[in-house]
């Protein structure tokens, strides 16, 4: 008789795809962590639970780089709390998100992150955090040196919303040679306030500023005019710098160029910004689709996807922000006062699995690098984005194959709403697996309970981050955990 003590978990003859490549095998689980990975044939040991994903994929469970849970910005707070959307984000194969500490006015970024911290004690995966300065003074230096000691090594700024959460460009600088000093990166959202409000203005005078003319409000040219202006304190100051939620092809080819120059310069962008399209804003349902920066025409979706699919894109997060739809029509006329944003961390791997891999061919390998190596490797969560021995127990058994309708009504995210209401995509998870436990599958969710731990990002050794190249051959860097594993 076997003595062995049974794993936890096996996860059976499925094609096991990272960033650096893929392998058929079976996946054993132990203590939270990957424990081995057997070859095809292998005797697997017995299990307390065995799931066969002969078929399907068997991927790292999703990092989302981008969410705001639960954050109240003017006069309306979001929908959903740490349990609500971490749910949510394992419903749809997320087993990490990355929430944002944005002070309130008069608020210390320091005391922020604290707040925030402890408002993530119900979350139901693993979270980790994004700092936020509005103004320096002269005390942010040493409220970023703490913040890092925590780990916490990404810090936000917003180059637009005067009056509210715009940092200055003496605060960029100052902000981003902290960082740079502290190993840490700038997160920008890039959009020129001075030409916003321009346009703006025109759109009021002429009475088009509700949410059908939302995009004539933000337009393209200033969001290339911010990236330009931030790219030249990164070459500068020698700081990395990440842009969230890029729309335009332009904007990400600056990145790529400065990239070029050796400027350490990454871009992020959206589900919503590859799918959808300003036509949304001729709809009866405008309201539902105003974001910052909004979705752009036709033409230039074309150009973003171009781009993600050439590898000069890094990151796709999904820029969650739970409304209702009551909210959105409580200022339909007025795109200065509704609520800007939309909910995305429960749909996010399956609209760009769609998106990438099924309508435009992208490798599967490609696309794990987008929504989970390379947000992981930014952020510096050294034992997520990766399936190998060592790494954390965050897998998702996807299928492929699997077409269903997204719809708000078969959604658990906390709002009564989908930008992508009927529409059909293919590339589902069937298996979520996060800290070593089963949480979703065939039978629905298994709440763990309040079991998310708050992540501590890991500076980068040799400061270059660590990604995988999407749409290039994979480079295995020295100082990723997962080398050598496939």
């Amino acid at each position: 008789m076997s003595t062995e003590i049974p794993a936890d978990i096996v996860i059976h003859d499925g094609v096991i795809v990272n960033a650096t490549g893929r392998r058929r095998g079976t996946v054993v689980i132990r203590d939270g962590r990957v424990a081995e990975i057997l070859e095809p044939g292998m005797t697997a040991p017995a299990a307390h639970r065995e799931i066969q994903a002969e078929g399907r994929l068997v991927i790292p469970g999703g990092v989302d780089p981008h969410c705001h849970i639960g954050q109240e910005l003017g006069e309306f707070p979001m929908l959903d709390d740490y349990r609500e959307a971490t749910t949510a984000a394992l419903w749809g194969g997320t087993t990490t998100v990355i929430d944002f500490a944005i002070p309130t006015p008069g608020e210390a970024p320091l005391h922020a992150a604290h707040a925030r911290l402890k408002l993530a004690d119900s979350a139901r995966c693993d979270a980790a955090l994004h700092g936020a300065v509005v103004d320096w003074d002269s005390t942010t230096a040493a409220q970023l040196e703490s913040m890092a000691e925590m780990g916490i090594l990404t810090t936000k700024m917003f180059t637009t919303y005067r009056d509210g959460v715009m940092a200055g460009p003496d605060t960029i600088d100052a902000v981003m040679k902290t960082l740079d000093r502290l190993g840490g990166i700038a997160y920008v959202h890039a959009e020129s306030n001075h030409e916003i409000e321009d346009a703006v203005s025109a759109a009021v005078s002429a009475g088009r500023a509700g949410a059908r003319h939302h995009a004539e409000t933000r337009p393209e040219d200033a969001e290339l005019a911010a990236v330009r202006a931030v790219i030249d304190v990164a070459e500068r100051t020698g700081t990395a710098v990440y842009f969230v939620h890029q729309t335009t092809p332009e904007a990400v080819d600056l990145v790529a160029q400065a990239r070029a120059r050796g400027v350490r310069a990454y871009s992020e962008t959206c589900p919503h910004y590859l799918v959808l399209d300003d036509s949304a804003y001729a709809t009866e349902v405008a309201e539902r689709f105003v974001c910052c920066p909004p979705l752009r025409s036709r033409a230039t979706v074309e150009g973003l996807l171009a781009r993600v699919l050439a590898g000069d894109v890094d990151t796709i997060g999904s820029d969650h922000c739970c409304y209702s739809t009551e909210q959105k029509l409580r200022h339909a006329h007025d795109v200065r006062e509704m609520p800007n944003g939309m909910p995305g961390v429960e749909s996010r791997l399956t609209v760009t699995f769609d998106a990438l891999v099924v309508r435009n061919g992208m490798r599967e390998e490609d696309f794990v690098a987008l929504v989970s190596s390379n947000p992981a490797a930014l952020n510096g969560l050294r034992t997520k984005g990766w399936v190998g021995p060592g790494a954390d127990a965050d897998l998702v058994v996807f299928d492929p194959e699997l077409s269903k309708p997204i719809t708000a009504a078969g959604s658990h995210m906390a709002t009564d709403y989908s930008p992508y209401e009927g529409r059909e995509f293919t590339g589902w998870p069937v298996v979520v697996v996060s800290q070593g436990r089963v949480v979703v599958d065939q039978d629905g969710f298994h709440d763990p309970g309040a079991v998310g731990r708050p992540l501590r990002a890991v500076a980068s050794l040799d400061g270059t981050h660590g990604l995988t190249r999407v749409g290039r051959s994979p480079q295995l860097e020295a100082d990723h955990p997962s080398r050598g594993t496939l």
